[in-house]
């Protein structure tokens, strides 16, 4: 039933906003996250390793980070309790929009999700307390080969909607991306 999902392009092209549409009843509701009578491309989507992060605090900035080829990977994410400010910067080398970046709320109440192709940096901020996040992936976490930048950036400025109250010492250390950054192969 590809009705369960409306699926809408951005700017940056490959970033989808992916729309579920839950059956709701007395009880709560059923929304499906993937399945193979989903539309293209998250039909042909195949996860190989589930992620699931709690963020207890607001304002607490989680990103950019992503993979270096050949462990580039694609990835859903969902926000499955409180809100979040969801970014993917968009790194693939050549590509029309490099360094350019898109955000979506992502909530528990909202039933939405982005699909964010290999090639493009992820982060996201709390907007509230408990934020629970799901993220699938194309390929698994492969060490030595990940990457990251500052949340702070100014190549990539992206406009976080509060301050940010807290990152990593991992995240906090990611260097600004460098003048001759020559981009990612997806």
């Amino acid at each position: 039933m590809t009705d369960r999902f409306t699926i809408s392009p951005t700017k940056l092209n490959g970033l989808l906003v992916v729309k579920r549409k839950p059956l709701i009843d007395s009880r709560g509701f059923f929304e499906r996250l993937l399945g193979s009578d989903a539309p293209e491309p998250l039909s042909q989507f195949q996860p190989v390793q589930v992620n699931r992060t709690l963020t207890q605090r607001i304002g607490i900035v989680r990103g950019m980070h992503w993979q270096f080829a050949p462990h580039g990977d694609t990835k859903l994410i969902s926000c499955l309790r409180g809100e979040v400010f969801d970014v993917a910067v968009d790194l693939r080398r050549g590509s029309p929009t490099f360094l350019q970046w898109h955000a979506e709320v992502l909530s528990d109440g909202n039933h939405m999700a982005m699909f964010i192709p290999a090639g493009f940096a992820h982060g996201f901020q709390t907007l509230s307390e408990n934020c629970e996040m799901l993220y699938f992936h194309s390929a698994g976490f492969a060490p030595g080969h990940e990457g990251g930048a500052h949340a702070l950036d100014p190549r990539i400025a992206i406009s976080w909607p509060k301050a940010i109250s807290e990152l990593s010492a991992r995240d906090a250390g990611h260097p600004f991306l460098p003048k001759d950054f020559p981009g990612l192969d997806p």
